[in-house]
């Protein structure tokens, strides 16, 4: 395998453009190899690179489909869904607690909240 040319930070020539570089131009590397790649140094620790590839050899980003685009809204509703009292959270359930904060801390809730009338919770 031949060597990456390797260009300081801030120094890539023109032409070159990061994954998200590309991404915000609308464009995929389209299963180019890697071209070249960006240096930072740091003091402490290993450089921070960064991957370059060419935009002339870059595609234009697939469409969302509207197969896709119903899959995304299934996985983002169960990601919001209560695993304890299969209620929607109304926001994504942190991992942390894998579980709505109404069910996570039921002490901290007021006296009759709507939120916290779960059946599990003790009264």
């Amino acid at each position: 395998m031949a060597t990456l040319p390797v260009h300081r930070w801030r120094m890539a020539p023109d032409g070159y453009a990061t994954y998200r570089q590309l991404r915000a131009l609308g464009l995929r590397p389209g299963g180019q190899d890697v071209a070249a790649q960006v240096e930072r140094p740091r003091r402490r620790r290993g450089p921070l690179v960064a991957y370059l590839y060419r935009i002339d050899r870059a595609k234009p980003v697939r469409p969302m489909t509207p197969a896709k685009w119903a899959a995304l809204a299934k996985a983002n509703a169960a990601r919001r869904l209560c695993p304890e009292c299969r209620r929607d959270a109304g926001y994504v359930i942190p991992p942390s607690l894998g579980m709505c904060s109404a069910c996570a801390f039921p002490d901290n809730a007021p006296e009759g909240a709507s939120w916290n009338s779960s059946p599990h919770t003790a009264r």
